[in-house]
């Protein structure tokens, strides 16, 4: 991805849309008592109907687009490229499970590479992000001003979920056999973890990392992570 700041902050941002969606439309959700982004997926209503796969990489979606705001550190092109990855499967499971008509097939799979490679827009700093954030925040309707305060709810925000409501039951009758890919956001979440922790994770010699000594006929093997001091000695070994 040719700017992984923008991207993270750009998937978050479609994340909180989709989100907000889900809260007008589903009426098996129930507002937190706040409704920012981590509030409103951490709600229990929300984990139970998207359920565990999802969850997760809504976390992961929302800690990636945190990053691209509010750190000056750098992200990667894995950060971006992990993040646009986790949108693309929350985006399937929103078609398929509510979309009234024509679904994506369960065999449709993430294409990294018809990712654009460069782009003609320079790179966004920290400082344009958060003055879009700030932009895009001034812009939103409160969904606690939308769902509450009021006897009823409009009536055609009331037909809307009846009929997402009995839509979302057809499409759930079959099963969901889509590849999520479960297995990389878990291994991406190390990632996040020692980046969150203060670990760039920038350089060549940050991941696999050769070693010799191991039990095998080679003799070699890698280390998963290796935390560099700043005198260049290895800290810690993942």
């Amino acid at each position: 991805m040719p700017d992984p700041r923008a991207a993270c902050f750009y998937a978050r941002r479609t994340l909180e849309v989709a989100v907000e969606w889900l809260y007008k439309s589903d009426p098996a959700l129930k507002l937190p008592y706040q409704d920012n982004l981590s509030a409103l997926i951490h709600e229990p209503t929300f984990k139970a109907a998207v359920g565990a796969k999802i969850f997760i990489k809504a976390k992961l979606i929302k800690d990636l687009g945190n990053l691209a705001a509010h750190s000056h550190k750098p992200l990667q092109q894995l950060d971006s490229l992990t993040a646009v990855r986790e949108l693309f499967h929350i985006c399937f499971w929103l078609a398929r499970t509510y979309a009234k008509g024509s679904k994506p097939a369960d065999g449709l799979g993430f294409n990294a590479t018809i990712l654009p490679k460069t782009s003609p827009v320079p790179q966004q700093t920290l400082a344009q992000i958060q003055e879009l954030e700030a932009q895009l925040k001034e812009k939103d309707t409160k969904l606690t001003e939308l769902l509450t305060g009021k006897e009823a709810l409009d009536a055609e925000l009331s037909r809307l979920r009846a009929e997402i409501a009995e839509i979302k039951k057809q499409n759930e009758a079959k099963p969901d056999t889509h590849d999520y890919s479960e297995a990389e956001t878990r291994d991406y979440f190390i990632d996040l973890l020692l980046k969150e922790a203060g670990w760039a994770l920038d350089k060549k010699e940050d991941r696999e990392y050769p070693v010799t000594g191991m039990p095998n006929n080679q003799e070699t093997g890698y280390v998963d992570y290796v935390l560099w001091g700043d005198d260049g000695k290895p800290l810690g070994l993942v």
